[in-house]
C-alpha cells in the first residue's frame, strides 16, 4: 500500500499559493481596496505558508530558502515603491529565480527536482524505493533525472519572463488573473513534458524492482 500522496500535496500547494491569493485580491478589490493594497494582502498567504513550514520543520531546503528570501525582499521593495505592478513582477521574478536555481542544480551532484520527483516515481512502494536507492548514482538514471531538472528550470525561467513583461505592459486587474493563468498553464506543460522524460526513470525502477523479486523467488 502506498503512503505518499504527492498529487494531493501538490494540489494543496497550488490552492494556497495561487487560488487563495487570487481570490483575496478580487474580493478586496471588489470592496473598494486599491490594487496595491489588495495585492499586498494576497501576497501574505504564500509568505505565511513558507514561514509556517519553517517554524514547523525547523529547516529550509535551498529552494525554499530562495523563495522565502525573494518574497521578503520583493515585499519590501514593493512597499517602498508603492507600485502594484512591482507586486506582480515580484511574484514572477520569484519563479524565475527558482527556475535558475533548479537549472544550475541540474549540473551539480544533487539536482533539486530529484527529491521532488522521487515520491511520484516510487509511489511509496518499498520495492520501488529500494530500486531507487540501487539506481541512484548510475549514469543513465541520473541523466534522466538531470534532464527533468533542466526542463523545470527552463520552463520556470520562460514563464517568469512572460509574466514580468505583462506586469509592466498590461493593466493590473488583467495581469492578476492572466499571471495566474500563465503560471498554471506553464506548470501544466512542464509537468507533462518532464513527466514523459521521467517515465524512463520509472521504467528503470519498475524493471529493477521486478528483477529483484524474481531473484528472491
Amino acid at each position: 500500500m502506498t503512503t505518499n500522496q504527492p498529487g494531493t500535496a501538490l494540489l494543496k500547494t497550488l490552492a494556497i499559493e495561487i487560488a487563495v491569493p487570487t481570490g483575496v485580491y478580487y474580493a478586496l478589490h471588489s470592496l473598494g481596496s486599491s490594487g496595491f493594497t489588495a495585492l499586498a494582502a494576497a501576497g501574505v498567504f504564500p509568505l505565511a505558508r513558507t514561514l509556517y513550514q519553517f517554524a514547523k520543520d525547523r529547516t529550509l531546503n535551498g529552494l525554499a530558502l530562495v523563495v522565502l528570501v525573494t518574497n521578503v525582499v520583493g515585499m519590501l521593495l514593493t512597499f517602498v515603491s508603492g507600485d502594484a505592478r512591482m507586486m506582480i513582477a515580484k511574484d514572477s521574478l520569484g519563479s524565475g529565480i527558482t527556475g535558475l536555481v533548479i537549472l544550475v542544480s541540474a549540473f551539480t551532484a544533487a539536482p533539486i527536482m530529484t527529491k521532488t520527483m522521487r515520491p511520484f516515481l516510487t509511489r511509496g512502494n518499498a520495492d520501488r524505493e529500494a530500486a531507487w536507492e540501487r539506481l541512484s548514482g548510475t549514469a543513465r538514471f541520473d541523466a534522466v533525472l538531470r534532464r527533468c531538472s533542466v526542463i523545470w528550470g527552463i520552463g520556470f525561467v520562460l514563464e517568469s519572463a512572460a509574466r514580468i513583461a505583462g506586469a509592466f505592459t498590461l493593466p493590473v486587474p488583467t495581469m492578476v488573473w492572466l499571471s495566474t493563468t500563465l503560471f498554471a498553464g506553464a506548470f501544466a506543460v512542464i509537468m507533462v513534458v518532464s513527466g514523459k522524460v521521467a517515465e524512463q526513470a520509472g521504467k528503470m525502477i519498475a524493471a529493477d524492482a521486478r528483477e529483484r523479486v524474481l531473484v528472491a523467488a
